[in-house]
Parts: structure tokens; C-alpha cells; sequence
């Protein structure tokens, strides 16, 4: 079941000729903007030269399916509000900003066990 604004991924399927896209709109996704029994409308951004052009497509149900690009967000947003409540309850102040990856920490090495590594001298081809 799909309803107007939804986010969906094109996926062309080669079984079913009737309604198949454009091979450009394969792998593209797009907003839904019109349902009809038997396809969906869906408008895809296209980059022509220097520009981005709007098209408006219709699409088989065949050849769609949901998009799951927006999950890790609502459940990003989910995890942060809960996180909010349970700062708000114990009156505690957190941080729920995203962190690039942070460097790893230094290690000390010691010990016999240490073994150092050199290249091997390049020996060339003699003909």
C-alpha cells in the first residue's frame, strides 16, 4: 500500500514488462505524488547538465518498492527522545549530538613478544 508523499525506491523488474521505467529511473529514488489501481506516480529529480529537473513518472507497482533510506533517522530521532525523557526524569544533562569517529586511544607496547618488520630486499629479474 502506497500513499502520496511516501519515499520509494525504483527497481525495475525485468519480468514484467508493462509499466517498466526508463533504465535512468533504475536504482532512483522518489516521492509519491499520484496512486492509481494499477501504478503509482512518482516524481525523481533529474541532473541534466547543470541543472536538476523535476519528472513526474508512472510507475508499476512491480517496479517499486518502500524506501528504507529514512529509517536509521526515525529511529535515530526515537532513540534521542527517549533518551530526552530519561534526562528530564533524573534531571541530568546529556549529550545526544553525533560524533565523527574519534581517533583510538594510545597503547604502551612491551615485552620480549615485539617483533619488527622490514621489507625484503627486491631482488630484480635477471635475464
Amino acid at each position: 500500500m502506497y500513499k502520496v508523499g511516501d519515499l520509494v525506491d525504483i527497481k525495475g523488474n525485468g519480468a514484467v514488462q508493462k509499466g517498466l521505467p526508463h533504465k535512468f529511473y533504475h536504482a532512483k529514488t522518489g516521492v509519491v505524488w499520484n496512486v492509481t489501481p494499477r501504478a503509482i506516480g512518482i516524481q525523481v529529480n533529474k541532473l541534466h547538465r547543470n541543472r536538476i529537473i523535476r519528472k513526474k513518472i508512472h510507475v508499476r507497482i512491480e517496479h517499486v518498492k518502500k524506501s528504507t533510506c529514512r529509517d536509521d533517522f526515525l529511529n535515530r530521532v526515537r532513540k534521542n527522545e527517549n533518551i530526552k525523557k530519561e534526562a528530564r526524569a533524573t534531571g541530568q544533562r546529556t549529550e545526544i549530538k553525533r560524533l565523527p569517529v574519534q581517533p583510538r586511544g594510545t597503547q604502551h607496547v612491551s615485552g620480549r613478544d615485539v617483533q619488527d618488520l622490514f621489507p625484503l630486499a627486491y631482488a630484480g629479474i635477471n635475464v
